[in-house]
């Protein structure tokens, strides 16, 4: 380098020049930065020596410094989410547990029982740890644990009145998320439109996006802002719902019981929808992981069962929901063998198989129930009682603290319009762009109780429909209701 600083002849300034451009070369070939280091020295001492050139050279190191840059920065931009997945947000759950981590609230936003799941189901697994059968601890079959197939194609077969194959119309999947996203993968292709009801489970949308479709909305409005309100008076507009059907139409994507309102569609709405599909030849994907949370009153009827319907719809299951053991990610998707095969090319290329213990425990929890289907000692229907007490609690308490809920039908979501509480909190305190974002987080801060802010289940253009709303769940212990109470009941006081 230190003879670089007497160049006096043309053969050693035509020497440096190509000593420049090799050093340039391997970085870019190498993305070796010593030696765009060495170029960029090399380049300097040349500019001292020379003054006819000097200006030529200063700008073409600037220009050569900022490829240099540029290519770096490319270098970073080629390891980005790719497309299909750009416009995706972090999810509230990441940041609402991440908030419940540092502050520790009474948490009323997740949706998962903070008490003890069924013993008989629990304790089949820790009998499943000890067998002495070693191929309970091995790979199973990759759609679904033989036992548990053939158990659910039993329990099902008798609530639809239909046989079921459990090889081809049941597949198993780890949690009734993967089976939503087998179900949307499966089918949506590039291009197709797939019909979401709002609010959503905020998976929903994101799917659809990765898949290559297009999501169109449909909110479902409250028809009552007064007095005792109902998830039944959450209504879609018909005319609304049939002018987003169209030749691009591949999906609708259906809960019921619904998460986060509660609603429970009855005949009718379901009957309107089940007419639409069948004109516009449209696939419905049925989210019923609440199918056993339904209170008095009220019918949990699954549209896979009106006419026309079967040959068209995917119906979700959900064993954490059934069983109450939402960590053991155990799930199903029921439907006709032609569109159970699409999910099962999706489940066997990424996540092929699920734990054979959790799906041994599941089949002999279901095996148990369906002794007792249709007596009062059977699971599925001493859940929803117990619910309806909380559920009742919880809407009283929220309604003596000032809130306005919505009371369901179904599930274990309780929506509730906080904005008669506003004068109580300093919402301007958290710079949140929207506003039961704002509550929420000024709740757990400041009271120690944690909802979840329904506008996470809102596309972007409609979010304002749930910014006047908070989420709690009810399916906690009593204590713990009570404690939500009276916290509630210290904020209305101040």
């Amino acid at each position: 380098m230190a003879t670089l600083r007497n160049v006096t002849d043309r053969k050693q300034l035509l020497s440096a020049y190509c000593f420049c451009v090799v050093a340039l070369f391997i970085h870019y070939r190498e993305q070796n930065h010593f030696m765009l280091k060495v170029f960029n020295n090399s380049l300097y001492l040349l500019t001292k020596s020379t003054t006819t050139k000097t200006n030529r050279l200063v700008l073409l190191q600037q220009c050569l410094t900022k490829r240099a840059n540029s290519s770096s920065s490319n270098v970073m931009e080629k390891f980005d989410l790719p497309q299909r997945l750009q416009g995706s947000t972090p999810s509230v759950w990441n940041e609402y547990i991440a908030l419940a981590m540092q502050y520790k609230p009474l948490n009323l936003g997740q949706g998962f029982p903070d008490d003890a799941a069924p013993e008989y189901v629990t304790k089949a697994l820790a009998d499943i740890a000890q067998d002495e059968n070693p191929l309970l601890h091995q790979y199973t079959r990759g759609f679904g644990h033989m036992r548990l197939v053939q158990a659910i194609a039993t329990l099902y077969s008798k609530l639809l009145q239909r046989e079921l194959n459990p090889l081809n119309e049941i597949l198993i999947t780890s949690g009734a998320y993967e089976a939503l996203y087998s179900t949307i993968m499966g089918h949506v292709d590039v291009g197709d439109e797939v019909i979401i009801i709002e609010p959503f489970f905020d998976c929903y949308e994101p799917m659809v996006k990765m898949a290559g479709g297009v999501a169109r909305f449909i909110p479902l409005k409250p028809t009552k802002t007064e007095g005792t309100i109902s998830s039944a008076d959450w209504k879609l507009d018909e005319d609304e719902l049939k002018k987003l059907f169209n030749n691009k139409t591949k999906m609708i994507i259906l809960n019921t019981p619904h998460n986060p309102i509660g609603k429970v569609f009855n005949l009718q709405e379901l009957q309107l929808i089940a007419d639409l599909c069948k004109k516009w030849n449209v696939l419905c994907l049925s989210d019923e992981v609440y199918e056993w949370m339904v209170f008095e009153n009220n019918k949990h009827i699954r549209i896979c069962t009106l006419p026309g319907m079967w040959e068209r719809t995917v119906t979700i299951g959900s064993a954490g929901k059934t069983f109450s053991v939402t960590g053991w990610k155990t799930g199903w998707a029921y439907g006709p063998a032609n569109l159970i095969r699409n999910l099962q090319m999706v489940h066997q290329n990424s996540v092929y198989t699920c734990p054979t213990p959790l799906q041994e425990a599941v089949a002999r929890g279901f095996e148990l129930e369906m002794t007792r289907l249709d007596s009062d000692e059977c699971f599925f229907k001493s859940l929803p009682r117990e619910l309806q007490v909380k559920r009742d609690f919880m809407a009283k308490f929220l309604t003596e603290a000032g809130l306005k809920p919505t009371i369901p039908e179904g599930g274990y979501f309780m929506l509730a319009d906080w904005t008669n509480l506003e004068k109580k909190i300093d919402i301007n305190s958290e710079p949140d762009k929207y506003r039961d974002y704002k509550f929420t987080k000024w709740m757990t801060k400041n009271m120690g109780l944690q909802g979840i802010p329904p506008s996470a289940f809102y596309t972007e253009s409609h979010k304002n429909l749930g910014e006047n709303y908070v989420r709690y769940c009810f399916i906690k212990k009593q204590a713990n209701l009570e404690k939500a109470s009276e916290l509630l009941e210290k904020l209305k006081k101040n």
